[in-house]
């Protein structure tokens, strides 16, 4: 282990989340280059430091530093050099050396002691004196602030929050109710907290423990779709997670309730519990769309001579249902079209999008994801948008509790008559949200889904509410065209979404079952498909043909296919630059997913000549791509996503990203790909439902192969119990339906 002493001469690089530096430092035998962790760091500072010495492949010897320490700079050279190296606001060069000229090695035990006398050299104010004093007197803080939080675990980056949020009051509020941390900062949830909690002394069954527990337990569930819990079931899951017995929740509840964090609701089925944000905001919901919902007067007849001559311009009759669908679309401010695969529900939207074209109504179409977005614009000939890129995001609306994550909104709307959004099973509560505050009374919203897909990741079942509200035109397509009917994945989708057992013969063209009983055996035919038998057979190549498990952990799960296939599929290559980040490897050529959203990321399109032609910021849960570079130098890692969008992640980003040749089914939603395997084995009741090998099935463009076990494959078409979500979006339109019938 060497020893050094210098200043730090100058910042090469460095990332302000995660603290790694590269500098080069002065010292007496020249200029060394340093690369490590620091919480905080300035150009003039004076660092003892100690490292092993390693020789870069591109950047020659560098110092790899394992302790640092903040020295007092000790001559006049070195006090004149970190004044002015631009670590003090104000203070250049010349003022530095000024400064040090006046009060020689007594300038520091002057700045900090008697800030005043600075004003006795030219050019400093007593106000400018004072500023220099604080912000010395800062930077000693915010050190002592950070040595003192990695103590306990907390990133450079979360420690700069926490400093940032609290000042010096930190230690005041870490020692007496550090929980109020998850409550004021992004990035500090309740586990970190408590974790902080437990290292400073704080009791188990402290109120503020509970009360922030409550609270925590609330927001998971969220996570798992729910918008409110029952009581009982609140009280069970707190102490489970706080690992107490918790007497009393009332009190408790009634507490978070006048701080205004949760809505408690008497209901036939018990007291419901809401955080608060999502209380208001499925009422707010309920009552846009209720405004929404106008009728039009329109000719009928009109409406129908217009109708027979789309359908001869586009060569294709429309069927009862479909021209119904247009008529409704046509006469009320809101229509649902729902149906299955191959019902026509494309046809309808086209026939559609020509009625409202030839009234000359300006008509935009989204949907949730990039790629249902980009199947909306194929099928349709329209340019359609993702519903995020629709209302022009601009932050983060998942953490903004007055939804200004968007720029369109209720004081800046959509400029449309006509808004069709696409895979609507997809559209959870908050998007639902932000959508109808920038949607004008007036304007038709025409919502397409099918409600036998899975319901949102996030919370909510928006499509679903609706329409068991029976407050809104409904219109389901339920005939199979005969197109369609020669497919066989639509043929068995609507088989096993009406509770019947599929034939397994292997006599079809597009659908197929490879009866396997071993795990391993399951993912060996499963990389013959793809890599043999596959691409030849839809015409793809093998990155297009995607696998789909119901399931994260276990011998088929998301986690070890993902290893193997990448192994297979993508497997290691002097040329190709690698990246381990936990128990995830990347490297160039690898299939990758977004995995939460981030509405900060920033994306360019570039020509092949490197000139920008497009940018803009937001990636999404669920948006797929190809790491195209990594450079471990500037730690960052390039993804290119659909449209050619290009992101470049920090290292410290990329628990936002996992490989992609196996997801979940889950996941797929509102995509599709020219074929799909999936591996089935047996896996618990409540997830291996009818509704999970509905989606999981319509995925598949032109084949679909299943590897598995029979008995699991009829099983859950048998299995019509799906994952039940605590939504009141139904009762709430409801009660506002109701409220308008008793003003009449």
């Amino acid at each position: 282990m060497e020893e050094v002493k210098g200043y730090v001469e100058h910042i090469v690089y460095r990332n302000s989340d995660n603290g790694y530096t590269v500098f080069n430092l002065h010292n007496g035998d020249g200029e060394l280059t340093c690369v490590g962790s620091f919480p905080f760091i300035s150009e003039g500072e004076l660092l003892r430091l100690t490292g092993e010495y390693v020789t870069h492949a591109l950047y020659g010897v560098q110092l790899q530093v394992q302790t640092s320490e903040v020295c007092e700079p000790e001559d006049l050279m070195s006090i004149e050099r970190y004044l002015g190296s631009g670590a003090v606001k104000g203070v250049g060069a010349a003022l530095a050396a000024r400064i040090v000229r006046r009060f020689k090695e007594d300038t520091f035990r002057i700045i900090e002691e008697e800030p005043e006398r600075l004003a006795e050299v030219k050019g400093i104010s007593e106000r400018k004196a004072r500023e220099i004093a604080e912000q010395i007197e800062e930077k000693k803080d915010l050190r002592r602030a950070m040595i003192y939080l990695q103590k306990y675990g907390i990133t450079t980056a979360l420690a700069a929050k926490i400093y940032e949020r609290y000042g010096n009051r930190m230690y005041q509020v870490l020692e007496e109710n550090p929980y109020q941390m998850a409550d004021d900062i992004s990035g500090v949830g309740f586990k970190t907290a408590d974790e902080i909690a437990r290292r400073i002394g704080i009791h188990a069954d402290s109120d503020y423990r509970i009360r922030s527990g409550i609270f925590y337990t609330l927001l998971q569930s969220v996570g798992e779709g729910h918008v409110y819990l029952r009581e009982e079931a609140l009280l069970a899951r707190t102490g489970a997670l706080l690992g107490i017995e918790i007497p009393h929740i009332g009190r408790f509840l009634m507490d978070l309730a006048m701080e205004r964090k949760v809505v408690i609701k008497e209901a036939v089925d018990g007291r419901r519990v809401y955080a608060s944000n999502y209380y208001y905001m499925e009422l707010n919901t309920a009552k846009m769309l209720h405004d929404l919902n106008l009728a039009a007067r329109v000719d009928e007849e009109a409406v129908r001579r217009k109708l027979a001559a789309i359908e001869r311009h586009m060569d294709i009759p429309l069927d009862e249902r479909q021209r119904a669908a247009v008529l409704e679309a046509a006469g009320r401010g809101i229509m649902i079209l729902t149906g299955g695969p191959g019902t026509g529900k494309t046809t309808t939207i086209n026939a559609i999008i020509r009625y409202f074209d030839g009234e000359q109504m300006d008509i935009r179409l989204a949907a949730p994801t990039g790629r249902a977005a980009k199947r909306m614009t194929e099928a349709t000939g329209w340019e359609a948008q993702t519903i995020h890129r629709l209302l022009e995001v601009s932050g983060n609306p998942e953490e903004e509790t007055a939804g200004t994550g968007f720029q369109r909104n209720e004081e800046n709307p959509l400029e449309a008559d006509v808004i069709i959004i696409d895979e609507m099973s997809m559209v959870d509560l908050p998007l639902m949200h932000a959508l109808l505050r920038a949607v004008c009374p007036g304007t038709r919203l025409i919502l397409v889904g099918d409600v036998n897909q899975l319901p949102s990741v996030g919370p909510g079942s928006v499509l679903k509410d609706m329409i068991a509200s029976r407050a809104f035109s409904v219109v389901e397509l339920t005939r199979i065209f005969r197109q369609a009917g020669e497919s066989d994945i639509v043929v068995n989708a609507h088989r096993i979404n009406r509770g019947e057992h599929v034939v397994l013969d292997n006599k079809s063209r597009d659908f197929f079952f490879l009866k396997r009983q071993d795990a391993n055996t399951i993912i060996s035919v499963t990389l013959t498909l793809i890599q043999k038998k596959l691409p030849k057979y839809v015409g793809a190549t093998a990155f297009d043909i995607q696998v789909l498990t119901p399931m994260r952990k276990g011998l088929l799960g998301v986690e070890r296919l993902n290893r193997i296939l990448q192994e297979y599929l993508n497997p290691p290559a002097p040329s190709k630059a690698e990246k381990e980040y936990g128990d995830r490897k990347f490297r160039v050529g690898d299939k990758v997913m977004q995995i939460r959203n981030n509405y900060q990321l920033e994306w360019e399109i570039s020509t092949r000549y490197g000139m920008t032609v497009d940018k803009g910021v937001g990636i999404f849960n669920g948006d797929m791509g190809i790491v195209r570079a990594i450079n471990t130098y500037e730690e960052t890692l390039q993804v290119e996503y659909d449209e050619h969008r290009v992101v470049t992640y920090p290292f410290e980003l990329l628990d936002e990203l996992e490989l992609a040749y196996a997801i979940t089914i889950h996941k797929s939603q509102g995509s599709e790909y020219p074929a799909a395997v999936i591996p089935l084995l047996a896996g618990p009741r409540q997830l291996y439902n009818r509704n999970l090998l509905y989606t999981a099935v319509t995925r598949a463009r032109k084949c679909v192969t299943i590897v598995g076990s029979e008995a699991v494959f009829q099983g859950m078409i048998d299995n019509d119990r799906e994952q039940d979500r605590n939504t009141s979006l139904c009762d709430r339109i409801r009660e506002l339906c109701q409220d308008s019938t008793d003003e009449l």
